[in-house]
């Protein structure tokens, strides 16, 4: 089977989005990037919603809008007057494929196992995705009761109510009338992948990062794994992946990979920007990380970690972290020149990463902001993002961006030393890499049936 990929055109929908994802009233704005059959259809007077593809008798539909035009190097700048306009040197490459199935008689079958807060925003991010014709959620494993699995899936303390239809059938998990079998095993022997025909198995349980551990997966018949977190060492999966910098060094023949972290995929393709752009020294990276399900409300003996025995709410708590060693991994040029730190503070979600890089020749923080600025409305359009408005993290929640850069805080101490802030949703914006590079590595991978065709 071969997944034949077409560049994403803007819709006829003319629906207005802010470019950097938050909905901002004073944003510049450009067309739906969404597919026209994702937006709302448009409500009849008095309050109730018209069938999509009908009008209500006397009312006539608007004839769609023409494709517009891509925005300019600059669209998603609101002030750039101070600015340096540089050509952007940076190879452009698709981001946002639209997958179809060709010569198949069923899309790619996905199961997710560990059905947490990356699991259930995996499964919705899907189902938000043009992928979500050619990849489609058939099975998940998770221990916690179905009552439970459904209950969280349609209410969502984070990112609000699901858009579609959750319910209950038979024992199984329905979505818009798609059946997903659910299973509630504690091992990776216990669900027999092999009889579920399972394609890819997305790990979001967190509990699995040696080798040793990660073929049990594929000893019970999983095809291929795919990791929502690191592997412990670079030899425990066959490839780290970060959207936008490694994808096209999938093959199809791995068995293990790793979609990194969510502080990995968010400063990576800034630090490989500004390397392959300028040269880059020395970095520091201190995440400000919002509160995690492994920290306590109250203080409690649960964690070998000290620190994280604490109540989560009342304090800023240092934690260790494995980002220097994740940047390192993706851009070794940068072996021995990074060190990081996390801080955990006491919000729901949307976190921010200071950056501080010691360049190789002089730069200005105008300079570095324009370059980011130009990435963001070209190659990295998609992945990151640019504003220099007055901010809070809350703006950034369901923000499908790996990073947001945050101009305004742009500091030069020095000819050679510059202080950046990225913001991101840890969960959201996460969540989006590992459908992308779910799609990219099933496009990349042999299958049966393209075998058969062959």
């Amino acid at each position: 089977m071969q997944i034949a990929y077409q560049t994403a055109s803007p819709p006829a929908c003319g629906r207005p989005v802010s470019v950097f994802g938050a909905p901002a009233h004073n944003a510049r704005r450009q067309e739906c990037p969404l597919p026209c059959r994702n937006c709302r259809p448009r409500a009849r007077r008095g309050g109730r919603t018209a069938p999509a593809g009908k009008a209500r008798s006397g009312i006539h539909r608007r004839e769609p809008r023409a494709p517009a035009r891509p925005p300019p190097l600059f669209a998603c700048l609101r002030r750039d007057s101070d600015l340096r306009r540089q050509p952007c040197k940076i190879p452009a490459f698709n981001l946002f494929p639209i997958a179809t199935v060709s010569g198949s008689p069923r899309p790619l079958r996905v199961a997710i196992n560990g059905y947490g807060r990356i699991g259930r925003c995996f499964l919705r991010a899907l189902l938000e995705s043009p992928l979500r014709e050619a990849l489609e959620v058939v099975a998940i494993n998770e221990p916690a009761k179905l009552d439970s699995i459904a209950y969280l899936t349609r209410y969502d303390s984070t990112h609000g109510r699901f858009p579609g239809q959750v319910a209950l059938r038979d024992g199984q998990l329905e979505i818009d009338g798609r059946l997903i079998a659910v299973s509630h095993a504690q091992t990776p022997e216990e669900v027999d992948w092999r009889a579920l025909d399972i394609d890819l198995l997305v790990e979001c349980s967190g509990h699995y990062g040696y080798r040793c551990d990660l073929v049990r997966f594929l000893d019970a018949g999983c095809k291929r794994l795919l990791l929502s977190h690191p592997g412990h060492g670079a030899e425990d999966v066959d490839a780290t992946i970060v959207y936008g910098i490694n994808q096209h060094q999938l093959t199809g023949a791995e068995r293990l990979v790793s979609n990194a972290s969510c502080t990995t995929n968010a400063v990576v393709p800034v630090l490989d920007l500004l390397q392959r752009a300028i040269g880059v020294e020395q970095v520091l990276l201190t995440t400000l990380h919002s509160a995690m399900n492994d920290q306590p409300l109250a203080d409690g003996y649960h964690h070998a970690d000290l620190r994280r025995t604490r109540a989560a709410l009342p304090s800023i708590i240092p934690v260790s972290t494995g980002l220097a060693r994740g940047v390192e991994r993706l851009l070794p040029d940068l072996a021995g020149r990074v060190q990081a730190k996390a801080i955990r503070v006491p919000t729901l979600n949307v976190s921010a990463i200071d950056v501080v890089v010691e360049f190789s020749r002089d730069v200005t923080a105008g300079e570095i902001n324009a370059l980011l600025a130009q990435a963001a409305a070209g190659p990295l359009r998609g992945l990151l993002a640019f504003s220099d408005e007055a901010h809070a993290s809350i703006d950034f929640n369901h923000d499908a961006h790996s990073a947001i850069v945050d101009g305004s805080q742009t500091r030069a101490a020095g000819p050679r030393l510059v202080n950046l802030l990225l913001w991101f949703d840890n969960e959201w914006g996460f969540a989006n890499r590992l459908v992308e590079v779910a799609g990219h590595w099933l496009r990349a991978a042999p299958t049966k049936n393209s075998a058969a065709q062959d």
